[in-house]
């Protein structure tokens, strides 16, 4: 058991995982930087301890100063939630060398499905359906002509390190290769520090639905069914769903098949999602892993009745999980509310929330790290929180999320709530049709 775990993190997912260990009897430390220091997450911990200035590289990326906040509090583990250190190998065999535990995959781990050439090698080896494409990294813009042609158009250039749609672009036809290649490469470097980019086959209409996994250290792994991440802007998710408006019980037992064939390939332990391509005919392709908890794994909660960072926390100290597989009893929707403005493309809106209420009633859950007069800040990202509603049916769970989204009141900054008010009445929405390019011919009224 932990006496004391470090959360290398801010905002809501700190906030939910103090939750967690304070039902587990284990002691919690915050970090913040300067611009967080009344932030509730600060405000929950046992102990709190200021890592550095506003700015993620003086912060929340500072692993020196991570380190140091950890053994000056005698914490025994850190969970690094999402984002910022989640997927930093190197962060966890830091962790390793200082007896501190890492809440999470080993480093191997993280590297094996880090890179997406090796990651999408090992998911051939696996028998795991990849999308069709090069065997490596191009070398040069001519093997990239010549590796087009033969994939044919149109095709898709990505990041080998990437992550958030960064390094990516779609080319409908040769015209349009170099100029893309040579941006992608540059955006790539710019993001990663790493120019590296691979070529697929751009799979039309597609979905993304992701499987959540869960493995243990004695070789048990186990898929807990999945989510539609499909509504989302430039690759960013903003909605996310189980089950799948599009899944039948067929796939569903196809795809939580090869999630744990692909976690297995790896000996995975922790808790992870396998993201999936699927088309119009309902082939699906590996796309990538994420090993780490995510944003969206409430709603995998709420289906399920399943507390994922508790499972995460229990794998760390070496419990055996139970291998069972786990399907969908409810429906859950997630609203993502970011301090955005979606009349002005989703500009951000840093400032201070001058009135708030937030939801409830029956079927509704609020996470969320803001309150009345918190300012948010500009330096992060921009999410407020995330609604989430369960119902017995999809279009109970639709209604719900409808009336909850019309009691979100935020005044002060602007959000995504009206964008989400409209989408919850869109008729191709309510009848689950729709793909990731839905919100490229959605209009704002």
């Amino acid at each position: 058991m932990f006496k004391k775990i470090l959360i290398a993190n801010r905002g809501e997912i700190a906030l939910r995982v103090i939750r967690t260990c304070r039902e587990m009897g284990i002691k919690t430390v915050a970090v913040y930087s300067t611009a967080d220091k009344d932030s509730l997450h600060v405000r929950f911990a046992d102990e709190a301890v200021c890592i550095g200035k506003p700015q993620s590289g003086d912060s929340y990326l500072n692993i020196p100063h991570i380190i140091a906040a950890s053994e000056i509090t005698n914490a025994d583990g850190i969970h690094p939630g999402y984002g910022f250190l989640a997927e930093n190998s190197k962060f966890a065999q830091i962790c390793g060398d200082h007896g501190i535990k890492f809440i999470g995959p080993t480093p191997a781990m993280i590297n094996a499905m880090g890179d997406k050439i090796t990651a999408k090698e090992t998911m051939i080896k696996a028998g795991v359906p990849v999308v069709p494409g090069g065997e490596g990294l191009l070398k040069n813009l001519d093997e990239a002509k010549s590796l087009a042609k033969d994939i044919g158009y149109p095709i898709i250039l990505k990041a080998t390190a990437g992550g958030g749609g960064k390094g990516m672009r779609v080319v409908w036809n040769e015209s349009e290769l170099e100029r893309a290649y040579n941006t992608a490469k540059a955006e790539a470097a710019a993001s990663f520090k790493n120019d590296g980019i691979y070529m697929e086959k751009f799979v039309e209409e597609p979905r993304h639905i992701e499987i959540q996994v869960a493995g243990d250290q004695y070789g048990t792994v186990c898929h807990l069914s999945e989510r539609d991440c499909s509504i989302q802007r430039r690759h960013q998710k903003l909605v996310e769903e189980s089950p799948s408006p599009f899944m039948t019980p067929d796939l569903r037992e196809k795809m939580g098949a090869a999630a744990i064939k692909a976690a297995s390939a790896i000996n995975y332990e922790s808790v992870g999602t396998i993201e999936f391509l699927v088309d119009k005919h309902r082939n699906f392709y590996f796309m990538e892993m994420n090993t780490r908890i995510q944003v969206e794994h409430c709603v995998t909660e709420e289906v399920i009745n399943f507390d994922l960072i508790k499972e995460q926390i229990k794998i760390a100290m070496g419990e055996k999980i139970s291998g069972e597989n786990h399907l969908p009893q409810m429906h859950a929707i997630e609203c993502r509310i970011n301090a955005e403005d979606p009349y002005n493309d989703f500009r951000p809106s840093p400032g201070r929330i001058n009135v708030l209420n937030t939801p409830g009633g029956h079927g509704v859950r609020v996470d969320s790290h803001v309150y009345a007069g918190y300012v948010i800040p500009p330096y992060y990202d921009s999410m407020i929180g995330k609604l989430i509603t369960v119902a017995r049916t999809r279009e109970e769970a639709i209604d719900t999320m409808y009336r909850a989204l019309s009691e979100y009141v935020i005044d002060g900054v602007k959000t995504t709530i009206p964008f989400h008010l409209q989408l919850m009445k869109n008729e191709d929405f309510r009848q689950g049709n729709f793909t990731t390019k839905f919100l490229e011919t959605f209009v704002m009224e």
